[in-house]
């Protein structure tokens, strides 16, 4: 009877992992799009919870054209292309001013929606920049 218990609760928990790990895909993608949300984080969560919930998922994730590459250079410590940090920052800063500009009149609104961005700047900054091998 406990051995059909585990296996229920180990089933239950691998279907929460990968439910969560979902989840934090979804948002990832969002904040590809969306540069106030963190896409970093989110794709560091999924790949946790695809870890104790499902190894095919798992794998796919580590190897999705779009989160892979970005996913392995980020965990090796190599860091974001220049081409990726130029491209997040210019949306970033376009995106925040036009709603500081257009959207809002209220101050400390508009002083929230420039510090945030600051911090997702220096935050960028100080990430190594991954540049690729060149062949010989």
């Amino acid at each position: 009877m406990n051995a059909q218990i585990e296996r229920k609760t180990t089933k239950i928990k691998k279907a929460f992992f990968t439910l969560a790990g979902t989840f934090f895909v979804c948002l990832a993608a969002i904040g590809v799009v969306l540069p106030i949300l963190p896409t970093t984080p989110f794709l560091l969560l999924a790949a946790a919870c695809y870890i104790k919930g499902s190894e095919r998922m798992n794998y796919w994730l580590n190897n999705n054209k779009l989160f892979g590459g970005y996913l392995r250079n980020y965990r090796e410590g190599r860091g974001i292309s220049a081409k990726g940090k130029i491209f997040t920052l210019c949306v970033l800063w376009a995106t925040m001013l036009y709603a500081v500009i257009f959207l809002t009149s209220v101050l400390v609104y508009q002083v929230v929606m420039l510090v945030v961005p600051l911090g997702v700047t220096i935050h960028l900054v100080r990430i190594p920049t991954y540049s690729k091998p060149k062949a010989e």
